[in-house]
């Protein structure tokens, strides 16, 4: 029987790139499970108040929901047999930048995926990765490689 890959997806929710992922590794029909922190913004915002009560000071209000997220991305990412840090155009991803510090500490390989504007800023970040992605279907590329070794169809 055949390992499945656990594929942890870091980073920005405001675009469709793990829709992308997801889509490719479904059409390579690749044995691999997609997991990720909460990427509806104001759940993974509020959850902390939500289950833990009120805060009337941002600061805790924003803790409360730190701390549950952590121990969802902490649980997630050291469970994953690789990571892929998604560093996006429109917000900076302090969060992706900490989970891309995390896996290299863990020794999780991952994959930065990132627009070339971002190189320099990111230059350690991806010094220390596997593999640096323009687009998410590189990323599927690249996992059909390491999981089958596949090489792309093009």
């Amino acid at each position: 029987m055949s390992m499945v890959w656990t594929v942890y997806l870091s980073g920005e929710i405001h675009s469709d790139w793990r829709e992308r992922i997801e889509t490719g590794v479904k059409a390579l029909d690749l044995p691999v499970e997609l997991v990720a922190p909460i990427t509806v913004h104001e759940d993974s915002d509020d959850c902390g108040v939500a289950i833990f009560g009120r805060e009337d000071n941002k600061f805790w209000h924003d803790r409360k929901g730190a701390q549950l997220n952590a121990m969802r991305t902490k649980s997630l990412l050291a469970g994953a047999d690789i990571a892929i840090i998604r560093f996006g155009e429109k917000y900076k991803q302090w969060n992706a930048a900490f989970d891309a510090g995390q896996a290299a500490a863990l020794g999780i390989p991952y994959i930065t995926l990132h627009p070339t504007e971002h190189d320099h800023a990111l230059k350690e970040v991806d010094a220390a990765a596997n593999g640096v992605a323009r687009e998410p279907e590189q990323v599927v590329d690249a996992l059909a490689y390491i999981i089958r070794g596949d090489m792309p169809k093009s």
